[in-house]
């Protein structure tokens, strides 16, 4: 096979699909004219069968993406760190600033509770 021999069926084709496109009226749905009785049935029954079919294979995938959604939920150990602030006063009389880190769940529930300073 040369080159040629598949370029042309290429090419004539589309040539041929943008001259179809081109020519073609954007508000005429098909080649039939949609009030004769044939292609009105044809159509109806084709947009009934779309629907249908699409309307099934959504709920399929809907059903499919929230099952996963929820087998994901018990595996999720999203952890955060919430940072408090509090005043202590050392043996020398000073004040200070001391963090008191706590961890938090996705919920923002401490997880443990939080370490309390012994005098």
């Amino acid at each position: 096979m040369t080159p040629h021999s598949i370029l042309r069926p290429l090419g004539t084709g589309l040539i041929l699909a943008t001259l179809i496109g081109c020519a073609s009226d954007p508000n005429q749905p098909g080649f039939t004219d949609p009030r004769q009785p044939g292609p009105a049935v044809g159509q109806a029954v084709g947009a009934t069968v779309g629907a249908v079919g699409g309307n099934a294979v959504g709920a399929v995938v809907g059903v499919a993406e929230g099952t996963a959604a929820a087998a994901k939920i018990p595996f999720n150990n999203t952890r955060r760190v919430v940072r408090q602030w509090r005043q202590e006063t050392t043996s020398d009389g000073r004040t200070i600033q001391v963090p008191v880190d706590i961890e938090v769940d996705a919920y923002g529930r401490p997880i443990k509770a939080p370490k309390t300073a012994t005098k």
